[in-house]
């Protein structure tokens, strides 16, 4: 951990080697197969929440809701801001405004921005022949929305003619999904992606394991570096009122603007 909760010691961080650029390819199509199954997850959700629930399938749902309410999950992070003192160290940070992420030796890291109102949705970050894509989503102030979003993961993924499981993970229960998908070169492939949910203070904060640590149990080996990465994300959730579940977009830090503009200014100039 780079940093703890107020008054608590902070941790020195491990250096990682960069991915390379075969990797690179290939997790950005794991992201990309990702994104399509989360498309397909709103409409499936409806039809889920329509249907009756057998009893064994209640019992289930009750067991995984006893299980994330039986501890506090985000005792070693992803933290609100009003849990962290930032300028406690002197750790470089990256700050998307909603969300104020900790980058790691070797990182790289794209950004999903949405086209149309090209706003930041996601921050997409590979670590060797892994990744893990973070989006941050409104809450509500004093129930839980994850056993919603994961029913309507499952009936997707299904619907999709996947399988998709549920496993206790560091963050409470952690969804395992496995979805056939249509590579960009029309080869069949196999999506293979472990699902992270933290919820804070009106925010839940998500995070989809791909690539090796995708394929991987628990937070070691393979898995450490990601798991460290989103435990020491900080949340600065704003005022405004949100539905539950909207995406709350982050904005570009003001070091990468400004690199943009100088890259678009000088493209302009070559031509």
């Amino acid at each position: 951990m780079i940093f703890g909760r107020k008054k608590r010691n902070d941790a020195d961080q491990d250096d990682e080697s960069a991915v390379d650029e075969e990797t690179l390819d290939e997790l950005e199509d794991d992201a990309e197969a990702h994104d399509d199954a989360a498309a397909e997850e709103s409409e499936a959700g409806a039809s889920a929440a329509d249907g009756d629930e057998s009893d064994d399938a209640e019992e289930e749902i009750d067991e995984w809701a006893a299980l994330d309410a039986s501890r506090d999950w985000r005792e070693d992070g992803p933290f609100d801001l009003t849990e962290v003192d930032l300028d406690a160290d002197d750790i470089e940070r990256l700050d998307f405004g909603c969300v104020v992420l900790t980058p790691f030796e070797g990182m790289q890291m794209q950004l999903q921005v949405d086209q149309r109102t090209k706003k930041v949705q996601a921050a997409l970050v590979m670590a060797g022949a892994s990744a893990i894509e973070v989006a941050l989503f409104a809450a509500p102030a004093h129930t839980s929305m994850v056993g919603d979003i994961r029913n309507e993961m499952i009936a997707a993924t299904e619907k999709a003619g996947g399988k998709a499981t549920l496993a206790e993970g560091p963050f409470g229960t952690e969804v395992r999904r496995v979805i056939p998908m249509t590579d960009p070169k029309g080869n069949r492939v196999v999506h293979i992606s472990r699902t992270w949910f933290a919820e804070g203070p009106r925010w839940m904060l998500r995070g989809v394991v791909m690539g090796e640590a995708g394929r991987a149990s628990g937070i070691e080996g393979v898995s450490e570096l990601v798991y460290e990465f989103f435990s020491n994300a900080v949340v600065r959730r704003d005022s405004e009122p949100r539905v539950p579940g909207d995406l709350i977009p982050m904005t570009l830090p003001s070091s990468v603007a400004t690199k943009d503009a100088g890259a678009e200014k000088a493209s302009r100039a070559e031509g």
